[in-house]
């Protein structure tokens, strides 16, 4: 017997069980990001090699260890997208939506990367991006943080802290890179392998290291802060003050890098104790140098991804109330007139009565094994179309949830009995 094929490791299946709490997730995420006036961009999963390698950096974990890269038959080199903003600014620009404009643009789907699997981090991981382009102000980089508390108070999720720094312009970042590399270089004999290799490339990248024993050599380094000019400075505390304003608590923590090579100014990040290790569930940042760097017109810019996974995780954990995806009625079907006038029913009931989630009975069966079917459905009541009822265009409703009296209901009234029970339950949280 052949071995049964299972799923690439690190690329998980999305069962029905789990689906409802996704789409809940997603589409209060959606609602959140129109109500702020964004329009959605569908992106595809493959872009030239290129884009990624010159937007991330050659020397990013990303573009060197993660990226899923191959030659197509013409031989061109494809990526899977790793992120997503790349993608937006690529789409912007070959579109023209950057000239003159002002965009507000988010999208979501699949992000694939050659990670170690484990909690909360996948190879295939999903995420929404929410971007902004034409705006330099740190106006529209607090409106974004306003965007994301939001999302978590819609969510009714507890725990998420904002931190904040400022990466300042590349002139600022350029004198501390110096300096950090200065400091670096005298206690080289400290340095693990990965920051040795991005000493000289990328050694802000250091500051992000997860390796225990470069914490206290990275804690004495020099701090960014420090070296900020006065234009970064006007722009980090004019975003300070609006959140200040706004009751939006915040930490500045001076080491908050970003793992892109592509960020300036702004950068931040939501982090939670309650997920382990992947502590990160939202993060963003400005990006005024992208849009030029990879061949367009000097475009401010700000936008920032969150990881769908890891959120999912924090509403299960919080015990939130999703709503249900079970259907309301089971139609449950004895004889062959039944099951004609039954699918027919089904559909004018649905047609009547708004948000009904009614499911027949297909493939036949005897009433006990339909009823059985029934209750695994979890609906909350069975809808009994058999020989005595077409004949008195009635149908019995019975409850499967409670101890009620089953009532015969004229098919003529069925919508307005099923609406009610239905309105009831609303209110009631129970169906």
């Amino acid at each position: 017997m052949a071995k049964t094929i299972q799923a690439v490791r690190g690329m998980n299946d999305i069962l029905p069980a789990e689906t409802s709490a996704w789409q809940y997730l997603e589409d209060t995420l959606r609602e959140v990001v129109h109500a702020y006036g964004y329009r959605e961009i569908r992106l595809p999963l493959l872009e030239k090699t290129e884009l990624f390698s010159r937007s991330i950096g050659e020397v990013t974990d990303i573009v060197e260890k993660e990226m899923y890269t191959f030659d197509d038959r013409n031989g061109d080199s494809l990526t899977l997208r790793p992120e997503g903003t790349a993608s937006c600014v690529r789409a912007c620009m070959q579109h023209g939506l950057l000239h003159n404009q002002v965009q507000r643009l988010w999208y979501g789907g699949p992000m694939f990367r050659h990670e170690r699997p484990q909690k909360g981090r996948y190879r295939q991981f999903h995420q929404v991006g929410v971007e902004a382009f034409g705006m330099p102000g740190p106006d529209i980089d607090a409106e974004m943080i306003f965007m994301t508390a939001r999302m978590w108070a819609r969510l009714g999720l507890r725990g998420a802290r904002l931190q904040v720094n400022s990466l300042g312009t590349p002139a600022a970042r350029a004198a501390y890179r110096e300096a950090l590399v200065d400091y670096l270089r005298t206690h080289a004999e400290r340095l693990d392998e990965d920051s040795t290799r991005r000493l000289e490339s990328n050694p802000l990248r250091i500051l992000d290291s997860k390796n225990p024993d470069m914490q206290a050599l990275v804690a004495s380094a020099p701090q960014l802060p420090d070296y900020l000019d006065e234009e970064s400075r006007e722009h980090f505390s004019g975003f300070c003050s609006l959140l200040d304003v706004a009751g939006v608590a915040y930490e500045v923590n001076p080491r908050l890098v970003r793992g892109l090579d592509y960020y300036s100014k702004t950068v931040f990040e939501w982090v939670t104790d309650q997920l382990g290790a992947q502590g990160t569930v939202c993060a963003g940042g400005r990006f005024d140098g992208l849009v030029e760097y990879l061949g367009g017109r000097p475009t401010p810019a700000f936008g920032f991804a969150l990881g769908l996974e890891r959120l999912l995780a924090l509403l299960l954990s919080a015990d939130a109330q999703l709503p249900a995806s079970d259907p309301h009625v089971y139609m449950v079907l004895s004889g062959h007139e039944a099951m004609q006038r039954g699918l027919v029913l089904a559909d004018e009931l649905r047609n009547a009565v708004a948000g009904l989630r009614l499911q027949v009975n297909c493939g036949g069966g005897s009433f006990k094994s339909q009823f059985k079917r029934a209750d695994r459905s979890g609906a909350a009541f069975a809808l009994v179309l058999g020989e005595e009822e077409i004949a008195r265009q009635t149908a019995v409703l019975k409850p499967l949830r409670s101890d009620a009296d089953q009532e015969v209901v004229a098919q003529s009234g069925l919508a307005a009995r099923i609406g009610g029970l239905l309105a009831d339950d609303s209110a009631g949280q129970g169906c």
